[in-house]
Parts: C-alpha cells; structure tokens; sequence
C-alpha cells in the first residue's frame, strides 16, 4: 500500500484542487485531459493512503468533506512555498525576481503607484509585478506572512513594521479630517464636533484587510451604526454622497474640499496625524534583487514618498 508521501505529490495537490474547482470530476477530467476513470483512481489511491473520504459522492457534484477542504488548504500553502522556491532559486542566478509584489495600503496614491509601475516596465525587466490592494494592519501581514515583497504605507497605530526578516523606512506622516457632505446634518452648525454630536449618526469604516485576527479600526464610537467599506477610496466616495461621516486623509479629500464637495468640521478630540512607513523583505545576508531594489532606489526620493501620499488625482 501506497504511503502519504508516495500520493501527495504536487501534481496530485493541483489534481485536487482542479477538481474542487471545477465541481465534478467529469468537468475537472476535461479541464486535465484525462478520462474520469483515470481521476477517480487517482484520488482513490490518495485516499486510501491518508485512510481518509476526500470528497463527497452522494450527489453529482464532487463535494469536499472537512477533511478534505483541509487537506486542500494545506496543500495549497504547500504549492505557493514550493513555487516561491523555486523563484529564490531563479533570482539567485539572475538577480532579478521572476515576480515581485507589492502590497499598496488604500490610502496610497494609484497614480503614482502606476506611474512607478510604468517606469519600471520601461526597463522591460524579466520581472512581473503583482500589486495587492491592502488596508491598515492588513498591509503589513501581506509582508510578515510571505504574500508581498514591499509593502506601502504601513501604519504604525496598532502594528509595527518589524520583526525578523522585515525592513522599513518612514514614508511621512497624513493628517485626517473630519469631512462630511454638504447635505449631511453634521455639516451645519459652529464650533468644533464633541463625541455626542457624532454619534448620532452613521460612520463609513475601511474594513481592516488582516487575515487573522480582529484588524483595526479607528474613530469609531460606541453604540454608533457603521457602514463599512472595503478601502480608503471607497470611504470617500460613500461620504461624498452623504451615506455616512468620519475621518478622510486630507491629501485624498483635498480637491473635494476645496471644490466645496465635502465640508470639513473640527471636532473636540485631538487630530489625528497618522505615521507612514513602507517595509520590504529582506536579510541579513542576502542583498535584495534587482527588481525590489528598483523599487527601494525609487523610494529614497523625497518628491516620489511626497507623492505617493499626497497625489491622489491625475496631472
């Protein structure tokens, strides 16, 4: 009989994962070009070595049971750090990443971050650039857990960027305001906002993009009814229509202010001034590769971290 270490091999995880995808192991057989046949012995074989039911046959769909939905978590993460393997081992020879990811924090400019982009493909590199659309203590997880490379605005309310294998580097800091549509009740009225006044009324919240744990969030009252959103962008376009109130960057919020869109309102607790840092992954005794370090040359410039806070609109 066959042992776990004979039958789990990667083509049989992709195998698994092909069929979980697909829904039927007739459809994953067309997908792989085998006969159905050939894929239920397959996975027959898998899993009288584990001694374990994978999938569900009762009805025609193929049905994960619990153990096999954890067998195929497990195997995925398996695939991700034998495909990050082998890109350590292509960067060594190269010196350039076969792909780099950057996790981009949703109060970071997408122009810049585009434009950045553009400059680098104009070097026409061998490297593909993945960016991650992350928020708050979510940006640096993508980091700390192996997902990303670089990390963009890493916040350092409630996490900081360090730990072993981590470098970071201030960014600068982001003042928030508290702005509101000229339509909405909060926008009437003199003198500053106190915690009472605010809590009348609904809040927009950036959902935190943390994998594990509870995430953070910030400005939010007790008892106070929330509206939340995925990303930094998201929270100004539902303040704009006047769905909810809260705290906006006012680099982002700076040209609706001015064009009267938002009103700003002073509130009784202190400003917020929030420091940010970007943090890439590194080690003690290997340099970083050429594409991150790209990156890192560009990000030593005052006028390019100017910019990926404060430019929020197209030239």
């Amino acid at each position: 009989m066959q042992t776990p270490r004979d039958v789990l091999t990667p083509d049989a995880l992709a195998m698994l994962q092909a069929i979980a995808a697909a829904g039927s192991f007739a459809a994953a057989a067309r997908e792989l070009g085998l006969v159905p046949s050939a894929l239920t012995y397959r996975v027959r074989q898998i899993e009288d070595a584990l001694d374990v039911l994978l999938f569900d046959r009762s009805s025609r769909q193929a049905r994960l049971t619990e153990a096999g939905a954890e067998l195929l978590r497990e195997g995925s993460r398996l695939l991700e750090e034998i495909d990050a393997m082998a890109n350590r081992v292509k960067r060594v020879a190269t010196g350039w990443e076969p792909q780099l990811t950057v996790a981009a924090d949703s109060l970071i400019s997408r122009p810049v971050v585009m434009e950045l982009c553009d400059a680098f493909f104009a070097q026409e590199p061998p490297t593909r650039v993945r960016i991650r659309d992350e928020t708050l203590s979510g940006t640096l997880e993508a980091l700390t857990s192996g997902q990303a490379d670089l990390a963009l605005g890493v916040t350092h309310e409630g996490s900081t960027a360090s730990g072993v294998g981590i470098q970071s580097q201030p960014l600068g800091n982001v003042a928030f305001v508290f702005a509101v549509a000229p339509h909405h009740p909060l926008a009437q009225g003199d003198g500053p906002l106190c915690d009472a006044d605010m809590q009348k009324y609904r809040a927009v919240a950036v959902a935190d993009s943390v994998q594990r744990g509870r995430g953070l969030t910030f400005g939010l009252l007790s008892g106070q009814d929330v509206f939340t959103v995925p990303t930094m962008q998201a929270k100004l376009e539902a303040q704009l229509r006047g769905l909810g109130s809260g705290f906006l960057p006012e680099p982002m919020a700076r040209a609706h202010i001015e064009a009267g869109r938002l009103v700003v309102r002073n509130v009784a607790r202190p400003s917020r001034l929030v420091h940010i840092s970007y943090a890439w992954r590194a080690t003690p005794t290997a340099k970083p590769g050429r594409a991150l370090q790209w990156w890192l040359e560009q990000l030593a410039s005052p006028v390019t971290r100017k910019a990926l806070l404060e430019r929020h609109h197209h030239r």
